[in-house]
């Protein structure tokens, strides 16, 4: 029996695109992803397909954007400067004025479309979009490091052209999905579920469990705020406790999974404490639910440490085990995601004391929220 495709999206041009020197959005992230994957081996299988993100028909932008604001990020692509464009957060420190992001974006939007369309065609079971799942991106305007909003759009077109889909969203992502619940806050035909640290300590200060979706769409959205601090331990209990029952209830015929980094313990923008081993056991239980998944990079900006985790989540995709086939031999050296650990595997941490507690005392206060709330709603 053949196995099934998978996509892996990767651009070198992509990859060399740059925010800025003092910008923390790195895209090559995505570059020494995709060289540690081909290190150990997990884009060698025959059923993998490595495919270079294509631009989106622009037409699909207006699916969730304001026409008028992709007016003025075609023209600050081109170098253009004006009060309406930073009126709009085109201008920013966060979404600066760069030449070509318009473009840039339109390709990030275009891989994740052609990944869904793929997953939902049949032609493919996995897909991974290094950089795909700009989720803070508004209609009419930009936020987060996020100009155009590649998930909102390719789950509407699929609404679109598979009628009856059933889609999740599960976006793992230190911070809050605002952008993609803004989309479908009121639609059932998604269900979505954030998992971040809370609003109160980081951006984009949203993301209450208390949001849960409004009029047919009350139920259908779950946040999970975590406390600073939160570790494996607490990170696990919350998963195994909402996120994994809510799924098995739901029984999506796709997951979109935003797979951000940035709950790690070294990242420098978030308060997470979190080790890639609890970041594959989120992956783990995605794969045990649904085996159609579009994962998305989202964020991480300890570069060597985020490239560790994709290369551990497209490895947990399609079920293989990377193989360093140099580790051990005479002049076989270490570089950057490996130099620290000697493998793409983190030790063991846990946080301790008041911090640990409080951490403990907030998911359960949130999860039994949502247990309460929510999981009448989809006869759990």
């Amino acid at each position: 029996m053949d196995h099934p495709t998978a996509i892996f999206y990767y651009s070198d041009e992509m990859g060399r695109f740059e925010f800025g020197p003092d910008h923390p959005f790195k895209p090559e992230r995505a570059t020494i992803t995709y060289d540690l994957c081909n290190r150990y081996g997990v884009l060698n299988y025959p059923w993998m397909v490595v495919r270079e993100p294509r631009p989106a028909d622009p037409a699909l932008l207006s699916l969730f954007h304001e026409p008028r604001y992709i007016q003025l990020l075609e023209k600050a692509s081109r170098g253009e400067v004006s009060l309406e464009m930073l009126e709009r957060g085109i201008g920013a420190p966060d979404t600066p004025i760069l030449k070509g992001i318009y473009e840039w974006s339109l390709r990030a939007v275009g891989g994740t479309h052609d990944a869904m369309q793929e997953i939902l065609s049949g032609r493919a079971q996995k897909a991974f979009h290094l950089l795909g799942g700009f989720h803070h991106a508004m209609p009419g305007h930009a936020e987060g490091f996020c100009y155009l909003n590649d998930i909102a759009i390719a789950i509407l077109d699929g609404l679109r052209s598979a009628v009856g889909i059933r889609i999740a969203y599960v976006d793992f992502d230190a911070h809050h999905g605002n952008g993609v619940q803004q989309a479908f806050y009121g639609d059932p035909r998604v269900l979505i579920i954030s998992v971040h640290e809370t609003g109160r300590t980081l951006y984009p200060w949203s993301g209450n469990e208390t949001e849960i979706g409004e009029g047919e769409g009350t139920g259908f959205t779950v946040n999970l705020p975590l406390e600073p601090g939160t570790d494996d331990e607490v990170y696990s209990f919350v998963l195994d406790s909402t996120v994994f029952p809510l799924l098995r209830s739901y029984r999506p015929d796709i997951i979109v999974a935003e797979l951000g980094a940035d709950t790690l313990v070294s990242d420098p923008l978030t308060h997470l404490k979190l080790t890639n081993n609890g970041y594959q056991k989120a992956v783990r239980g995605l794969t045990a639910i649904c085996p159609k998944i579009l994962a998305l990079g989202g964020g991480g900006y300890d570069l060597y440490r985020t490239s560790r985790c994709w290369t551990l989540a497209w490895s947990l995709l399609n079920h293989v085990e990377p193989v360093d086939e140099f580790a051990g031999l005479v002049g076989g050296m270490m570089f950057g995601p490996e130099k620290e650990v000697g493998s793409l595997y983190d030790h063991p941490f846990a946080t301790k004391g008041e911090v640990k507690e409080k951490a403990f005392e907030e998911a359960r206060r949130v999860v039994e929220y949502i247990r309460k709330q929510v999981f009448p709603i989809h006869g759990i």
